[in-house]
């Protein structure tokens, strides 16, 4: 009878260590993980209409579950080292957070930077890029259906320094 009690318990043990193993593989697969790929030079200070403007471009590839995203005339410090973000999904929402590993320079200039963000579901999202000189310019959000649409782009335009000069 004791090792009844004893078989049962166990049982029961094991069923919850189970459960929870399997409750935390379906929260991690839900993170996303984003990282810069790739980040152009330091463009030119002449005004021209390419720069009057922040796009993004995207491409989704559903079979590895990754968007790729260019980020074209994203203002950063002239001296920025490293471009890196950081990505996170909240409710519907993609929010990407674009930061600049240095500020070494007395001047900002645009780049165009390359983002991949894996483990993204074939379903609608609304992207926000946060980025660090933006001041009270329009911010970048746009809703996507991954479904559907797989590329496109979205644009706005900008007039403060360092897009309009």
């Amino acid at each position: 009878m004791q090792s009844d009690k004893l078989l049962v318990f166990i049982v029961i043990i094991a069923t919850c260590f189970i459960v929870s193993c399997e409750g935390e593989n379906n929260e991690n697969q839900n993170e996303i993980i984003s990282e810069v790929t790739g980040q152009s030079e330091c463009k030119s200070f002449t005004k021209s209409d390419d720069t009057e403007t922040a796009c993004i471009e995207y491409s989704y590839y559903p079979t590895d579950k990754k968007l790729l995203v260019r980020h074209i005339n994203a203002g950063f410090n002239c001296c920025p080292g490293d471009i890196y973000c950081e990505s996170a999904i909240s409710n519907d929402t993609i929010i990407i957070s674009e930061f600049e590993e240095t500020q070494d320079c007395d001047c900002n200039c645009l780049y165009d930077i390359n983002i991949e963000i894996s483990n993204l579901n074939e379903t609608n999202y609304i992207i926000k890029i946060v980025e660090p000189y933006l001041g009270s310019q329009e911010e970048i959000i746009f809703s996507i259906d991954l479904d559907s649409d797989t590329i496109g782009s979205y644009c706005v335009d900008r007039t403060q320094y360092p897009w309009g000069l």
